[in-house]
């Protein structure tokens, strides 16, 4: 009896242990794919960041007007501003308040 008892004792810790090591090893394979998933969103997320703080701010607009558009842009009324849009056999013409509001 001692002997049977002992038996199916290493035969649970076996199983247990397998099971154990099975699922630590999805539980460490979805924490990797997620980090590696955060650092790529980081590194996107940090250039983002530098093209929007360096291309955009006002400065440095109006130092790219003078160096490569020195005469080339004119102020344009928002108004003015129209999108076509084609469906099938008919072409829309739509004011760009109009794509703001919707």
């Amino acid at each position: 009896m001692k002997n049977f008892f002992l038996f199916f004792t290493v035969i649970f810790l076996i199983v247990a242990t397998t099971y154990t090591k099975n699922s630590t090893k999805k539980l460490e394979n979805k924490i990797f794919i997620t980090e590696e998933n955060i650092s790529v969103l980081k590194d996107k997320y940090e250039l983002v960041l530098l093209d929007y703080n360096y291309l955009t701010s006002p400065k440095k607009l109006l130092y790219y007007q003078s160096q490569y558009f020195e005469k080339e842009l004119t102020n344009i009324d928002v108004n003015s501003i129209k999108e076509l849009i084609m469906k099938k056999e008919e072409i829309i013409i739509q004011n760009f308040n109009q794509l703001i509001i919707e």
